[in-house]
């Protein structure tokens, strides 16, 4: 289920379980890729994946299009075709998907279908009732109407599309979340592609392996063995796998080992090729970019997928004076180790559903580290940016207040010179911050020390009239040179 944020997929996944998800969500954002399985009255089982709207979870929506057989895209009437639909729709077509439209909120007055329809051309998307081949089901979430007709679609749709899989072999299929658990250990949601996976498999999730130990369904139902299209939570991994994994049963331990320490050696070797520019071209593009300041996060969150989503998220904050640097982004609680490798860099430690254990509490507080937790994806983005900008420090900008020309020069007292000149713009004024110019080039910046019109002190002068000035530690003047004097006003700077 794709579509933008707040258009109801949450509600519609809801009234299609009967059940009642949405309360528990903070600041209307599925926090996790729920799997749910909904029995259709004629027993026939469909599974669906609840895809988080925000934009920060564009990669896990991308996987999503691309674990699933069906795309159900819902596009509330009222608001139309978002940034968020237009995402889905490009997600669904990269990943050679099958879609159907539902079209929300139809329960509020003046409900006008049709004008999706035709704005859902301007994509490509051609609806049947327009001549084209997408379903679209006229639905309201919150009234439960049209879910019938949605479900009845999905399953013609799977018809047509021949949608089968053989569950007589061993299992295949992709890990939607993983996260890890205080009593449990690393548990991954994983949904099975073909195949049935049973208790007591030995199984190769991505970098990790293990043997199943135990297999729950949605409802929290423990099973034996989970078929094709059955999302379960698998209990018995050594550790916590990347969400978008993966997952192979193999025969033995053995090979199980050998396959996860070959895809552990791989990534290493990937990670540290990436790292070290090889060309001279390279080089100077890393030495410029260094001059950029990088402001070091450690993101812990309740699961591998948000935390993948939030350094994603926090990767694109940023100007062309600093960026953030995610040193990790895991699932869990903060720990320890988290504490010092925040310390070590001076890192704020970010947690995302997640508390600190009363050993890293005790560490961050000797330390000095900072520990931040949130609930809501937009409050954490928007508090870091505003931190981001603080490391920065205020902005100055500067506003030029007076220029005058130096027409001579002559001593004052034995070593220092004044200048006496003609105000051309503006006014000067005694105090300022001033700078000499030659030949349009700074040869002086300061302030003036002391500002006078016919042997008295006058605080300023303005254009077109004479003073004489002398510049506080710097005799370096001659005729013909200009004089600015500039107002320096410092701003809170925003990213």
């Amino acid at each position: 289920i794709m579509g933008h944020v707040d258009h109801g997929k949450t509600s519609l996944l809801d009234a299609l379980r009967g059940s009642n998800v949405v309360k528990g969500e903070a600041g209307g954002i599925t926090q996790h890729i729920g799997a749910y399985q909904v029995t259709t009255k004629g027993k026939q089982k469909i599974t669906f994946l609840d895809t988080p709207g925000h934009e920060a979870f564009t990669q896990m929506r991308a996987r999503g299009a691309s674990i699933t057989d069906i795309v159900v895209l819902v596009v509330a009437w009222d608001d139309g075709i978002m940034p968020q639909t237009i995402e889905a729709i490009q997600h669904t077509k990269a990943a050679g998907v099958p879609m159907i439209v539902a079209i929300n909120k139809m329960d509020k007055a003046g409900a006008d279908a049709g004008r999706i329809r035709t704005d859902l051309l301007q994509h490509d998307v051609q609806l049947e009732e327009l001549g084209g081949d997408v379903m679209s089901v006229e639905i309201s979430a919150v009234k439960k109407t049209g879910l019938d007709e949605l479900l009845e679609k999905i399953l013609l749709l799977a018809e047509i599309s021949e949608l089968k899989a053989n569950p007589d072999r061993a299992a295949e299929g992709t890990v939607i979340e993983a996260r890890l658990d205080k009593g449990k250990g690393p548990l991954a949601t994983v949904l099975v592609r073909r195949g049935t996976l049973k208790r007591g498999d030995i199984f190769v999730m991505g970098q990790e392996w293990g043997r199943v130990r135990a297999l729950t369904d949605d409802k929290g139902a423990q099973l034996k063995e989970a078929g094709p299209s059955m999302a379960v939570e698998v209990l018995g991994l050594n550790g916590v796998p990347q969400a978008g994994d993966p997952v192979t049963v193999v025969e033995n331990e053995a090979r199980a080992r050998e396959v996860a320490e070959y895809r552990t050696n791989l990534a290493t070797a990937q990670r540290t090729a990436a790292n070290g520019p090889a060309r001279l071209e390279d080089m100077f593009s890393v030495l410029r970019a260094k001059k950029v300041q990088d402001y070091p996060l450690v993101i812990k969150a309740d699961t591998q997928g948000s935390a993948e989503a939030i350094a994603g998220a926090v990767a694109k904050i940023g100007s062309d004076q600093i960026r953030a640097k995610v040193l990790l982004a895991g699932s869990g609680g903060i720990t320890e180790s988290d504490v010092t490798l925040a310390k070590a860099s001076g890192a704020p430690v970010i947690g995302f559903g997640v508390r600190a254990n009363a050993k890293a509490r005790e560490i961050a507080q000797r330390d000095g580290v900072a520990l931040k937790y949130y609930d809501v994806i937009y409050d954490l983005i928007e508090e870091v940016k505003a931190a981001m900008a603080g490391q920065l420090g205020p902005e100055a900008f500067e506003t030029v207040v007076g220029r005058a020309q130096v027409l001579e020069v002559f001593q004052a007292g034995k070593t220092g010179k004044a200048a006496g000149l003609r105000v051309l713009e503006g006014y000067i004024k005694k105090a300022l911050r001033a700078r000499v110019m030659r030949d349009d080039v700074i040869i002086y910046t300061g302030s003036i020390a002391s500002l006078r019109r016919f042997k008295d002190d006058v605080p300023e002068v303005k254009a077109g009239l004479e003073c004489g000035i002398t510049l506080a530690d710097s005799s370096d003047v001659k005729a013909g040179d200009i004089i600015e004097t500039y107002e320096v006003e410092m701003k809170e700077r925003t990213l």
